[in-house]
């Protein structure tokens, strides 16, 4: 009986154990770049030790995957067909943690073939890429809502784009009969000519009788949950 167990356990396609091994080993050594990378690169909220772990994890499995499907046509069919019934509803934070998801998947795919030369200089460009382009961070944009009396509205453009050297951008003008709202879109640089003036725009549109409220709001394309 242990000699049928050994046989059976010893048996996979073209494959030895030794050879298995070091596929799926090799998947889990070149993700610590990824690992690092991701560690390096996400800093503050942006950072997910859960993610970062997963993405570990995919490449050991997509490794492991490969060494099965190996030059199997059939099987690579059959499989192809079994996940493409699968749908992922996680939502990406960061556009970046696309390009990690697929650089976990490639290690993978190429070290389940063995491949190794490939996904190690694959591996070694893409970690050099990310660590020097990684931190580039997009620019969060500013939202100036204000909202006044009507017969105020040129008054208040006026203001705002002597503030902000008419670079403030109008996105949206809503109206009643009695009062009017205006969102201004700006990025930050932008924003920061505010602290160059002896009063904060806010305090500048107060002084205007009969402004209600103004709020400023922070807008990244970051997505957040």
């Amino acid at each position: 009986m242990k000699e049928f167990f050994a046989e059976l356990l010893s048996e996979s396609g073209a494959l030895s154990i030794q050879e298995i091994f070091l596929h799926i080993l090799a998947s889990g050594v070149l993700s610590m770049a990824i690992y690092l990378s991701y560690w390096f690169t996400h800093t503050g909220t942006a950072y997910s030790k859960k993610f970062n772990i997963s993405l570990v994890t995919l490449a050991i499995l997509t490794g492991t995957v490969m060494t099965v499907i190996g030059n199997n046509i059939v099987l690579s069919l059959g499989m192809v067909g079994a996940l493409s019934i699968v749908r992922f509803r996680t939502a990406i934070k960061d556009s970046r943690d696309t390009t990690y998801i697929f650089w976990a998947i490639i290690i993978g795919i190429c070290c389940g073939v063995g491949d190794y030369l490939v996904a190690s200089i694959g591996t070694a460009i893409t970690f050099v890429v990310l660590m020097i382009f990684g931190r580039v961070r997009n620019e969060n944009r500013i939202l100036l809502i204000i909202r006044g009396a009507k017969n105020l509205s040129s008054d208040i453009e006026k203001l705002v784009f002597s503030y902000f050297d008419k670079k403030a951008l109008l996105r949206v003008r809503n109206t009643t009969a009695k009062n009017v709202e205006l969102i201004y879109e700006m990025p930050r640089s932008i924003w920061e000519l505010n602290y160059q003036k002896e009063t904060d725009i806010a305090d500048a549109l107060y002084k205007l009788d009969g402004v209600e409220y103004v709020n400023t709001v922070t807008q990244s394309d970051e997505i957040t949950g």
